[in-house]
Order: C-alpha cells, then structure tokens, then sequence
C-alpha cells in the first residue's frame, strides 16, 4: 500500500497547475461563483498575490512548485473531511495534503459556500 501511495503522492505533485486550473474554474462557474472568487480562495492558501497565480497559470507549473514556494494559511489545518476520497486530515505527504486542501476549497466554493465559511 505504501509503494502505491507513494505513486499517488508523486503523481499529484507533478500534475500541472496551469492544466488543473481551467477545470476549477469550470466547475466553479457552473455554479455561479466567479474567478475572482477561485483567486481569492487560492491567494488565501497559498499567500501568493493574484498576479503570482496568474504567472503560475500561463509558466504551467506543477503543483509541487506552486506550493514549495507558498505560505500555507495557518487556518489551512481547519480544511477537513473527504476528497476524492480521502480524508484531508489523514493525509501525510504534504504536497497531497495542500493539493486537496485546495480541491476542497474549490468543491466548498462550488457547492454554495459563503466565502467567509470557506476562508475559515
């Protein structure tokens, strides 16, 4: 099990950033939130500004170097539950961990979420 999560949490960390972004914003769109509202959530987790995200989009860069460089928002740990199956809080790689924070971020922004429940 552990050679397989180890390919998991390779594999996330290596995924690009620029590819996963558009899939976000779709998602999100779809249920009427705005990408000035994906850039927030993502500017709260990572602390970068709205124009380091946007550089990070357009240079398609991984996940891992989005988030080598990144201040994790100490609420972060606050991001709990399931994604994609797993369970945020059991999740020890943490690269992995930041990936499904964010994906989590993304879901609660496309379920409706108040942006204040969601910046915790």
């Amino acid at each position: 099990m552990t050679n397989s999560l180890s390919k998991h949490d390779e594999r996330m960390k290596n995924m690009c950033f620029g590819t996963v972004y558009p899939l976000y914003l779709t998602k999100i769109q779809k249920k009427g939130r705005t990408e000035d509202e994906l850039i927030e959530v993502i500017c709260w987790l990572t602390g970068y500004s709205q124009s380091e995200i946007e550089q990070f989009v357009s240079a398609k860069v991984t996940f891992k170097v989005l988030f080598d460089g990144a201040k994790i928002n100490p609420n972060a740990s606050m991001i709990t539950g399931m994604i994609c199956g797993y369970r945020i809080e059991e999740i020890e790689n943490p690269h992995t961990k930041n990936i499904r924070y964010l994906d989590k971020l993304v879901d609660e922004l496309a379920k409706g979420k108040k942006m204040e429940k969601v910046l915790r």
